[in-house]
């Protein structure tokens, strides 16, 4: 009978690995991320494009970031519905606290190893569904997880020029063809803008609303390509952030903070620090010194916030991962962290409490999935994934959010019923009895047919 262990060796692992779905998605979805577009970007300045779109689909008031509202971080919340402190990606730069190890941003993209920590991306969950998926220049496509990488994917080089007018023309066509030439079912695409003119001129600066304004072309653009392309009957689109921006506080209207003047802290007794990145650090002390590092800076500036990993607040679902150093420092809104000499001369920034307004952002869809002129009430970050996984028609992995947050906003809002999923339930147990059976008769035929063989060989 060793036939039939061997049948089951080898066609076992090919049936658990057949997709649920293996047909197309009814409809394709484009998800846009404008980096640093804050809730209220529309409002000094107007934007026609995402009004109408807005007029078309449906609009948040506003969508509420997971902490720290960095860009890395956030895009992995919307790509995996996972509270960062659960994906683990926790920062926009990889580091290594045993060495001292820190990649900047741009490197850290194609850093496999800081991505692929167990939590799937909504690229390859759709990949393994039987769907076609494309990133350009999205955070997280550049790397591999479980040895998948993206379908398709375009990855922006170093020092990238965000506001390139052209260059957001040539992506928009390029993602267009993905969806029509390579027929792929679902697209993240990615524009570092206003973010990159917030951070240098600040939030309410001429030149960030100039920005807003090309955001605004984009946008008419993509639908009018969308259009051009006969796309606009089954193609669904989300327009989002990860977070907002605000205006930095300087000296000398304000005491800034700089660690290196704090009475009682001294960097000797630090073994590893991310500093110097906005309003947020990460340390680590040196042994037998966190109570020590802890005390010192706790209570040395009005406007510094300090935490031990452990004791941060459970609103943040931050500090539970173990990437996240001992220590979790965070200015009040307006204050960025100096770690030995004031470096950071940014106007704007991000990175604050995501309770604070200015780090609110935006949400817009519009589709043949999606009700028409609707306006609902905030939500957080976390919710997007379970609705994107709906419109695909895909199995979401373990995630924190919740379908339900976000179902109103379908033109079909129905949830499916009981007896509806346990049909599924039993369609697919009965696919798998149906197939485990005959592959064990396969093999009994197989072990039968080889013993008589051999008998009438031995006759």
């Amino acid at each position: 009978m060793w036939v039939t262990p061997l049948l089951l060796a080898l066609f076992l692992p090919l049936v658990s690995a057949v997709p649920l779905q293996q047909r197309k998605s009814a409809t394709k979805l484009l998800l846009i991320s404008f980096d640093g577009f804050r809730w209220n970007y529309d409002q000094d300045v107007d934007m026609p494009n995402l009004n109408a779109m807005a007029k078309d689909g449906v609009k948040a008031q506003y969508i509420t970031p997971p902490f720290i509202t960095i860009t890395s971080p956030i895009h992995f919340t919307l790509l995996t519905g996972k509270y960062i402190e659960n994906h683990g990606v926790i920062h926009n730069m990889f580091f290594n606290t045993s060495n001292g190890l820190k990649l900047p941003y741009y490197p850290t993209q194609g850093k496999s190893e800081w991505w692929d920590n167990g939590s799937l991306p909504i690229w390859i969950t759709a990949q393994r569904q039987g769907l076609k998926t494309g990133s350009l220049f999205f955070p997280g496509g550049n790397a591999t997880y479980q040895g998948e990488q993206v379908n398709v994917k375009k990855v922006e080089s170093g020092f990238h020029k965000w506001d390139n007018k052209t260059e957001w023309a040539n992506n928009i066509e390029t993602v267009m063809r993905w969806f029509t030439e390579q027929d792929v079912d679902f697209v993240a695409l990615y524009f570092g803008e206003p973010d990159s003119t917030g951070h240098k001129y600040g939030p309410e600066s001429q030149e960030r609303k100039n920005i807003v304004k090309q955001v605004d072309w984009a946008i008419g653009h993509i639908r009018s390509r969308i259009e051009d392309y006969g796309l606009k009957a089954k193609l669904n689109m989300i327009i989002t952030a990860d977070h907002g921006m605000r205006t930095i506080l300087k000296e000398p209207a304000v005491n800034e903070i700089v660690l290196s003047r704090i009475p009682n802290f001294s960097f000797k007794d630090i073994q590893f620090e991310l500093l110097d990145y906005g309003p947020t650090g990460l340390i680590m002390p040196k042994e037998g010194k966190l109570e020590q590092v802890y005390q010192a800076l706790k209570n040395g500036h009005p406007h510094l916030n300090v935490y031990k990993k452990e004791e941060l607040p459970e609103r943040f679902h931050y500090g539970k991962n173990p990437r996240v150093p001992p220590l979790v420092l965070y200015g009040d809104p307006g204050y960025v962290v100096h770690g030995k000499i004031k470096v950071q001369n940014n106007k704007g920034e991000h990175g604050f409490d995501n309770e604070d307004m200015d780090m609110k952002t935006i949400f817009r869809a519009v589709g043949p999935s999606f009700k028409q002129d609707l306006m609902v009430e905030p939500f957080e970050s976390i919710h997007i994934y379970a609705l994107m996984c709906e419109l695909l028609g895909i199995m979401p992995e373990a995630h924190n959010g919740s379908l339900e947050v976000t179902r109103n906003l379908l033109a079909d809002a129905t949830p499916p019923s009981t007896e509806s999923q346990v049909a599924f339930i039993v369609v697919v147990t009965l696919g798998s009895i149906t197939g485990f059976l005959l592959i064990v008769f396969l093999g009994s035929l197989i072990n039968t047919a080889i013993s008589r063989r051999r008998e009438g060989q031995r006759a």
